[in-house]
């Protein structure tokens, strides 16, 4: 059986063939096994996986291997690590500044930001890592953000739409993240829409660009389009939350489980505990809507967005 390997394996294989570190093969390993195709056909590539994996866990807990992931390397947390790249004088800062708690260095000259900074967007209940990076440019690109980019869940390009140089500056970046052979960002965030002329070189940028990246428009600033950017973002990550209950008692709403968009049943049922998935013998599907309320479903459903289960051995 063809093993049909996805678009996003492929990429988690090349981010762990780059990775320096056991924490950046783990991450890797790990993007890998929850994208794999699970059938037949890609049994003995799984274990590989697993095998590789268990490796990478184990050196990363030798003596001083903490101590050995570069200082540029942000340890993921919550739902996914974002990381915003962009030309400098871009409004990154500013806009970590506005949508966590995280308080970057703003400034209205170039290269501000000389290291990443990490902040938490809330995202209705999830939190979603924010990373302020360097400005990549022409003049100067710190030699490490490769890496940097590579690592995280996913990158935006965050642009400013009053710079004259913009489509200078995003055409030097696509030839770098190219060259470097990364991740394409998945989405432009435009910022400064709130300056005059904005909204024309917005839409100017959409017909340019639009096949290419999901494009949204922000003002850092005045907050305008930030809740339309953190619920863009959070369907970029293409991961789904999932919550569970006990029979006679209402679901627990607030700590969702996280999983990536074409997960199963099964590991739903894994996430919560790995002894659930293995003696699993059917779930009850319910919806904070009412709707679906108690459907019996087998191990291999796809779980979808919200939804909630009940988990019967």
């Amino acid at each position: 059986m063809p093993a049909n390997l996805t678009p996003d394996y492929l990429a988690a294989e090349q981010e762990y063939k780059h990775a320096q570190t056991p924490q950046e093969k783990i991450a890797a390993l790990e993007r890998m096994m929850a994208t794999i195709p699970k059938h037949k056909g890609t049994e003995k590539l799984q274990a590989e996986i697993k095998r590789r994996l268990s490796q990478a866990r184990k050196d990363s807990q030798k003596k001083g291997a903490a101590h050995a992931a570069p200082f540029y390397l942000i340890k993921k947390e919550g739902a996914g690590q974002v990381v915003l790249v962009g030309p400098p004088n871009s409004g990154k800062s500013q806009l970590v500044c506005t949508l966590t708690h995280a308080r970057p260095e703003v400034a209205d000259y170039p290269f501000t930001t000389r290291l990443p900074t990490p902040g938490m967007m809330p995202f209705e209940n999830v939190q979603i890592q924010l990373v302020d990076l360097p400005p990549l440019s022409p003049e100067f690109t710190e030699p490490w953000l490769p890496q940097v980019i590579r690592y995280a869940t996913l990158g935006v390009l965050v642009v400013d739409l009053n710079d004259p140089g913009v489509l200078d500056e995003m055409e030097f970046i696509h030839g770098l993240l190219d060259e470097r052979r990364l991740p394409v960002p998945k989405l432009l965030a435009g910022n400064k829409i709130d300056l005059g002329g904005a909204r024309d070189n917005f839409e100017a940028l959409v017909d340019l660009y639009g096949d290419r990246y999901r494009c949204v428009a922000v003002s850092a600033s005045t907050g305008e389009g930030l809740d339309r950017f953190a619920r863009v973002v959070y369907d970029a990550l293409e991961i789904v939350r999932v919550y569970t209950k006990v029979p006679g008692k209402p679901p627990e709403l607030t700590a969702p489980y996280i999983l990536r968009r074409g997960s199963t049943v099964e590991d739903a049922a894994r996430h919560v505990h790995k002894d659930f998935a293995e003696h699993l013998k059917y779930a009850r599907l319910f919806r904070a809507s009412g709707s679906r309320d108690g459907l019996m479903v087998d191990r291999h459903r796809l779980v979808e967005d919200e939804d909630i289960f009940e988990f019967h051995m």
